[in-house]
This record gives structure tokens, sequence and C-alpha cells, in this order.
């Protein structure tokens, strides 16, 4: 049986008569073939601090309940969980619920300062200490040169050449499902020509820090509730790009668009192994695993639950 570790009222403010409410659940189970040892489990699945969409309740259990749980604050300001299990298991499980008003998001919706409007442009001495972490480059090989001379040509305005670059992303990169962990190089996704978005989120951060500007991977949900055909969630990266007056924007390279409505940043960091929705260490052992992801849509009297129901299984 899982135990509430997290019951919270994310936003307090009400959704207004006729908006549309949604329910987003989330489970994750690693099931394995022997008794085995995980490190302390981090866990990144609490809506970040800059997320856009109003949010309101939110819960989390997580199984076995032989376990002790901290939420901590990483270097980035993302919600972590911290979980240390009391001794082997044979299951690690997580469920999540959050409810959300999708309302639509206006991504242009920022004021760039004077300085930063048309690209290129410098930042401050005090703001590119600050950004020196989010402007870290990798070494570049070929196809990625070749990239970053095609987008860093004459002056133009800051959001336009954002737009082109992500665009341009997508126009090369063919998206591609991928179930193996961790993120491909930038340089073997260009060479394919396709990859997943968590490959193309990183490629679109290491081109905007190799054209001069301070770039982060985000991993979050990505939520659509059409008027017509299925409601979708699932998870999602994209990349953010810091400008100036403007703070981080979103960008999603899979889309070739700004990220607007429909997007809940879960964790955002310099480099994707710090942004994953969980990591940590496991014994040697067989595992599979299974997620699902769920969207239901709300009356208004309608809350998450205070337990959540049982996993099927």
């Amino acid at each position: 049986m899982a135990r509430i570790l997290l019951k919270e009222r994310i936003n307090k403010r009400e959704p207004l008569i006729g908006d549309l409410r949604i329910q987003l659940e989330h489970d994750t189970c690693y099931r394995y073939d022997r008794s085995v040892v995980l490190s302390p489990q981090r866990i990144r699945l609490r809506p970040a601090p800059h997320n856009r969409t109003e949010l309101g309740d939110y819960r989390m259990q997580v199984a076995p309940a032989t376990h002790r749980l901290d939420w901590q604050q990483d270097a980035f300001g993302n919600h972590v969980a911290r979980v240390l299990f009391d001794g082997p298991v044979t299951e690690f499980a997580i469920s999540v619920a959050l409810t959300a008003v999708p309302r639509p998001v206006n991504p242009f919706q920022f004021l760039v300062d004077p300085e930063a409007e048309r690209y290129p442009f410098a930042y401050g001495p005090l703001e590119a200490e600050a950004l020196a972490p989010a402007r870290a480059t990798d070494e570049a090989g070929p196809a990625l040169q070749k990239l970053i001379a095609e987008c860093g040509g004459a002056q133009d305005s800051s959001v336009a050449f954002l737009a082109e670059a992500t665009a341009r992303l997508r126009s090369v990169v063919a998206y591609q499902h991928r179930d193996e962990a961790g993120v491909l190089d930038p340089e073997e996704t260009l060479r394919s020509g396709e990859g997943s978005c968590r490959d193309s989120a990183w490629l679109l951060v290491q081109l905007l820090r190799h054209l001069g500007l301070a770039a982060r991977f985000v991993s979050g949900y990505q939520v659509s509730v059409p008027s017509e055909g299925p409601d979708i969630g699932e998870l999602h990266a994209w990349a953010e790009v810091y400008l100036p007056g403007a703070g981080w924007i979103g960008l999603d390279p899979s889309t070739g668009l700004f990220a607007g409505e429909g997007y809940i940043p879960l964790a955002a960091a310099t480099r994707p192994e710090l942004a994953a929705p969980v990591s940590g260490t496991v014994s040697a052992c067989g595992m599979t695993l299974d997620h699902n992801i769920r969207i239901l849509r709300l009356g208004p009297a309608d809350a998450v639950p205070d337990v959540l129901p049982e996993r099927a299984s």
C-alpha cells in the first residue's frame, strides 16, 4: 500500500465559472526480478516554481511505504523529493495527481530590455557571471558547426532569431519516440536527422550556447485538451533561453514553436541528467518499467482525492 507523501494546494486562486479543469494522473512503476538495494532516489515530478499554468491540488504517493521522503530545492530551484528506502525492495512505484486549469497562454507576453532586443547582444557583466553555467558549451562536431554558421547570420530581432532557430531544428530533426534512457550527443542527432524530444531539446540548448546565449534543458508535462479529439498528456522535454527583461523563455524544437499553453515544467537545469524525472542507482538486476499518464476532465466540485486509487497490477 502506498502512503501519501505530499498533499498541497499549489495555487489558491479558484477557477472561474466555465473554466475547463483537468486532472493529470501519472503512474510510474519499476519492477525488479529480485530484491534490490536502491540508492537515494530523486524524484522531480512536482511543477517547477516558474510554471505558468494555473494549478490546484497536488498529490504524490511512493511505494513501498517503508521509506523516508524529504522535499528539497536543488541548485536550480527545482522541487526534488529525496526518497530513502529502509531496506531491499522488489518494486518502486510513484503515483502523481494534479489539477490544472489549461487556459490559453501567450508565449510572447514578455518585454525584452532594449539592449537585448536585437541579436546578437551581450549580457551585462553581472548577468554574464550568474549565467555562466547555462552558457557552457560542449565541443561542436562538423554537423553542429555547420548549423551554428547557418543560424548566426546578420542582426535580427532577438525574438525572430529564436523563432527561426527553433523552427530550423524542427525542419532538420524528425521526431522519433525513443524509450532508451539518456540523451544523444547533438552531433549524433544531426547526423541521423531524427531524435526524441530530449535529443532535440539538448541540441537546441547547445546551439544557442554556441551562439552566445544562456540556455537550459527542461523536462515537464505537455497537456492537450482539444475541443475535438482525445485529451493527451505526456512527459516532454524542451529548452529555455534567457532574454534580459523577459527571463527564461520556453522553446520547443519538437514542434518548432515557443512553449505556450499545455507546458508544465517540472525541472530545468544546465544538463539533462540534472532534470531527469527520476534518478538514482539500483543494484544488479533485471527490470521492467510501466509508465502511464491519464487526463480526466473535472466538474466544478471535483478535486484530487485524499487517497489516490490503487494502481492496476
